[in-house]
């Protein structure tokens, strides 16, 4: 019996030690080969949304949050079970962790080093930046635009008698719409679902959460109803092997803003609206509070509720999460770690200057 343990345990190490080899490998190449993680995210990348998301996105429920509590389960069972053979309890775990890590290199640890989305149309102008003054009268320019859409969206809404229902078809929708415009977010898209107990993202101030051990796209299911759409579709952007998160942010916003669907529209605006008036606010807090004060009353309250929602879970978790996301962001070449978020403006404006202009 003690042979077989042993045996085991030897595949045990065998097992981790070419996964973690794999998953090193893929990475360095990610960050020191020329073109591989663009070919990567291509051709290998594709086929594994398909194959692994695919599978995955048969169950209506997000595999994920079942494997977190699986796991947690098994993490003590192997600690009771094997306490008294740390050796054993360590091949255990080491096992485990090679095939987390090797999954994360595979499903997304790679893509962080492709070629930006923004670069397919909009490279030139990211390499000849305007100069702050200009920006600023761009950004002005850009809230006072988005003021007027995010009303009229909202009218939309109202009259359609839309509501945020169907969110997951809606999404796919959206998103492969945006890819008859740019081909690079072609591909499957396995359904965006829910996190059963939402409260979980919640107190991390997390509006969703990509999964790359089972390739699916969750979201937050208890947040105010308009971050929904824009939340699923900054997540599928990370389907198509985009993983900056401004760059997820911006595509995000894009798939919204030409949805044939009002709830989609809306929130787009919306999220459009909150991040470029934040911007605003820290550069000519006159103008916007006067274009604040241009919303419809409905847009105030439910912008009220958001920030009712997310001031109910602001505490050490949350700071120690954005703490790591922070770390996390930056050790994947994103330098300004979560500050990347809100760059996203930079790309509105862009897009702003090209085509709503």
């Amino acid at each position: 019996m003690e042979k077989v343990k042993d045996f085991r345990g030897r595949w045990f190490m065998i097992a981790a030690c070419i996964l973690l080899a794999g998953a090193a490998g893929l990475l360095w190449a990610a960050r020191k080969v020329p073109g591989f993680a663009e070919w990567y995210s291509k051709t290998v990348y594709p086929v594994l949304v398909t194959v692994v998301g695919g599978f995955f996105g048969l169950v209506p429920v997000s595999v994920v949050e079942l494997f977190l509590y699986g796991g947690v389960a098994l993490l003590i069972f192997l600690l009771i079970k094997y306490r008294r053979k740390p050796m054993v309890l360590l091949q255990s775990y080491g096992l485990i962790f090679s095939v987390l890590l090797f999954l994360y290199a595979a499903c997304c640890g790679v893509n962080y080093y492709r070629v930006p989305f923004s670069s397919y149309y909009i490279q030139d102008i990211l390499e000849n930046p305007k100069e702050t003054k200009e920006q600023a009268a761009d950004l002005r320019a850009l809230c006072a635009w988005l003021t007027e859409e995010v009303n009229k969206a909202h009218d939309e809404l109202a009259a359609s008698e839309g509501n945020f229902e169907n969110m997951q078809k809606k999404g796919i929708a959206a998103m492969e719409r945006l890819a008859e415009r740019y081909p690079s977010l072609a591909g499957d898209y396995p359904q965006p679902k829910p996190v059963m107990v939402s409260e979980i993202l919640s107190v991390q101030q997390c509006s969703g959460v990509y999964s790359p051990f089972t390739i699916e796209a969750n979201y937050n299911n208890d947040m105010v109803s308009y971050n929904i759409p824009h939340t699923i579709c900054h997540e599928m952007s990370h389907l198509r092997g985009f993983m900056r998160e401004d760059e997820a942010n911006f595509i995000g916003y894009l798939a919204c803003l030409q949805s044939e669907d009002a709830d989609f529209r809306y929130s787009g605006y919306m999220l459009g609206w909150i991040y470029a008036g934040n911007a605003l606010a820290k550069v000519d807090y006159e103008e916007y509070a006067r274009l604040h004060g241009l919303l419809k009353e409905e847009i105030n309250v439910a912008l009220a509720e958001n920030t009712e929602f997310w001031d109910r879970y602001e505490g050490e978790v949350a700071e120690v999460q954005e703490k790591v996301n922070d770390a996390y962001l930056k050790a994947n070449g994103q330098a300004e770690g979560v500050l990347t978020y809100g760059r996203v403006v930079d790309l509105m404006l862009i897009d702003f200057a090209l085509n709503r202009t």
